[in-house]
Parts: C-alpha cells; sequence; structure tokens
C-alpha cells in the first residue's frame, strides 16, 4: 500500500514539474532565480554580453562597501556629471538614483530582495538639503517597515557598482535607473522624456500627422516577416528583427545581457496576445528582469532588438559573436548566417 501511494506521489510530483516547466512555472520575479549569473558569463564589455553576480550589474555591496551604501545621505549636494550634467549625490559624493517603476505620486518603492541588493535603498534619517537643491525631502515606509528617502516624492537609492565619490555607472541601467536631478526629475539624456511634461497631447498628435506613412511606427506586437536569406522570423511593431541570446537561458531562467550588454541589444517590450500574428500565442510570454522591468519572451527566451539594425527588416545582428539569433515563427533560433 505505501508502495502505491510513493508511487501516486511521485506520479503527481511528476505532473507538476511538468506543469511548471513551461517558463519555469510562469512569470519569474527578480528573487526566484537571478541570484547568480549563468555560467561562463562576463562583466567584459565589449563581448557582446555584460553580467554581474545578480543580473542587475552587480551582486550587491559588502563589507565596509555595504555598510557605505546602506548609511544615512547626510547632507545631499548638487555637482556636475560629465556627460550627463547636474545630478544629486549624498554627503560623501555618491550618486542616488530614482527608478521608473517606483512612484512619486504616492511614494512607493517597488524595487525588494535582489533589487535592493543591488540598489539599496537611502535611509530617511540623517539627510538635509543644500544649496542649488529644488526638490523637497520626504520619506517612504518600505516593505520591510524601513523609511527610505525620497527626493520630490520619488524613492532614493544608491548603485552598488558605484565604487567611488561622482561614479554614475548606474544611470541608464536597464533603461529604468536615472541619477537625479536637483528638481528631482531625471538627470540627464534619461530625463528628456520629463523635460517634455508641459508638451499638449494634441501637438504630439499633430506632430504624428505630420509625419509620411511609411514613417509612423505600426501597431505594437509581434508578427512573421519572410526573410530572403533566414527564412520566417519574428519582428516587432517597428519592424525590428527580434533576437534572442545563446548566454541567456529559458529554465532556468537566467538573463546574461546586462550593463553594457543593454546599450546595444534593447529588451523587447511585452504586447497583448492580440497583437500577436502568425505566431502560436502560447510562445508569446512576459518575464520579468533582475532590476523589475518587464520584457518579451519567446518560448520562455527573452528577446531584444539590435541597434545596429537601422531600418526594419534589417538582421544585421544575426550571428554576432556566435551567440545572437533571429527567432522563426516556431519560436527557435534561426542560426543560418544572413545574406
Amino acid at each position: 500500500m505505501n508502495k502505491l501511494r510513493h508511487a501516486s506521489l511521485a506520479g503527481a510530483a511528476i505532473t507538476v514539474m511538468m506543469l511548471t516547466a513551461a517558463c519555469g512555472g510562469g512569470e519569474k520575479s527578480a528573487e526566484d532565480d537571478y541570484g547568480k549569473a549563468p555560467a561562463g558569463s562576463s562583466s567584459k564589455i565589449g563581448d557582446g554580453y555584460a553580467s554581474g553576480s545578480g543580473g542587475y550589474g552587480s551582486g550587491g555591496a559588502s563589507g565596509a562597501a555595504a555598510a557605505e551604501k546602506n548609511a544615512p545621505a547626510k547632507q545631499l549636494a548638487v555637482r556636475e556629471a560629465p556627460g550627463i550634467g547636474p545630478v544629486v549625490a549624498d554627503g560623501k559624493g555618491l550618486t542616488l538614483y530614482r527608478f521608473d517603476k517606483d512612484t512619486a505620486k504616492p511614494p512607493a518603492s517597488r524595487c525588494d530582495g535582489d533589487c535592493a541588493k543591488a540598489w539599496p535603498p537611502v535611509p530617511a534619517d540623517d539627510a538635509s538639503a543644500t544649496a542649488g537643491l529644488d526638490a523637497e525631502l520626504g520619506e517612504v515606509k518600505r516593505a520591510d517597515g524601513t523609511m527610505q528617502l525620497t527626493l520630490a516624492g520619488w524613492p532614493v537609492y544608491r548603485y552598488a557598482k558605484d565604487a567611488a565619490p561622482g561614479d554614475t555607472k548606474g544611470q541608464g541601467v536597464g533603461g529604468t535607473w536615472s541619477a537625479f536631478a536637483p528638481d528631482g526629475k531625471k538627470a540627464g539624456a534619461a530625463g528628456g522624456d520629463e523635460g517634455k511634461e508641459g508638451q499638449k497631447e494634441e501637438e504630439k498628435e499633430g506632430e504624428k500627422e505630420k509625419q509620411p506613412e511609411e514613417q509612423k511606427p505600426a501597431a505594437e506586437g509581434v508578427s512573421v516577416k519572410d526573410n530572403p536569406a533566414l527564412g520566417k522570423i519574428l519582428v516587432d511593431g517597428q519592424g525590428r528583427t527580434l533576437y534572442r541570446f545563446n548566454k541567456d537561458s529559458a529554465w532556468p531562467m537566467k538573463f546574461a545581457c546586462n550593463d553594457a550588454c543593454l546599450d546595444t541589444w534593447k529588451p523587447a517590450e511585452p504586447v497583448e496576445k492580440s497583437a500577436v500574428r502568425g505566431v502560436p500565442e502560447k510562445l508569446i510570454t512576459t518575464v520579468t528582469r533582475p532590476d523589475g522591468t518587464k520584457q518579451l519572451a519567446v518560448d520562455c527566451w527573452p528577446v531584444y532588438w539590435f541597434t545596429g539594425d537601422k531600418k526594419a527588416g534589417d538582421t544585421t545582428g544575426q550571428g554576432k559573436q556566435g551567440l545572437w539569433f533571429a527567432v522563426d515563427d516556431q519560436g527557435k533560433k534561426v542560426t543560418t548566417p544572413a545574406g
């Protein structure tokens, strides 16, 4: 009887494993499988990818460095960052950052777990403003009960990979992290969208109407394109070829394209199932990157578009470093060389 019961339990366990194996049992969170980098990953710039131990560009600070990253901000200061402009720093000169997935009205932090190891929240106590800082200081209660400093309502963080005063390695990471400008908005180029807050919506629409028809962005989605050299390949809503990266992993879910890699290979944005054309809907999913952002996945593999592709239909990313490949209409990588 016991043998039968054990066999039944084992069978049930196998069934559960089979059901959850698709993309790891559904959408992954930042705390699931991102604690370690894939074997063979590297942070070297120029090899087509860069990864830290947590997938965030850093596995987090430790020892004295960790204590410094989690210390009170003291007196905030405004300084000039090369290539970015005025940014806000703490009392020791470390750059302070904000996260696009957070909210300012009301203040709320969405960076926890492994994310908070890479982006340590700045405590609310012992912080003061200085001349040139135009944003109001405040605080917000985090999920763990601690109080975090806010600037213009936005939760404030440091970046674990900033090793010295003046470093701005966190600027633009994942397309969602930005240094603070003195007014609490996003500093530098990353803050360009906020600089347009006063633009009227009808003016934006008017600009769209002025574009020639062929220049208007296509509807967001995923579709199939016949490529003379590669065959049927997947493209995004703007006609850009979608690629997958051999150093990523579909199960367990890992992201090896981080940091400098994301300057060249941009994570494709998730799409509605209703906007999928020519590919089985079950292959199209959404996964959560280590920084909390969402990314389109095909057959559980994260997919990207290549900045080297200058127009719709380009496939110049095909075979790059022997690691990047277009995806066919069945979700498989295409290994045929580009024509």
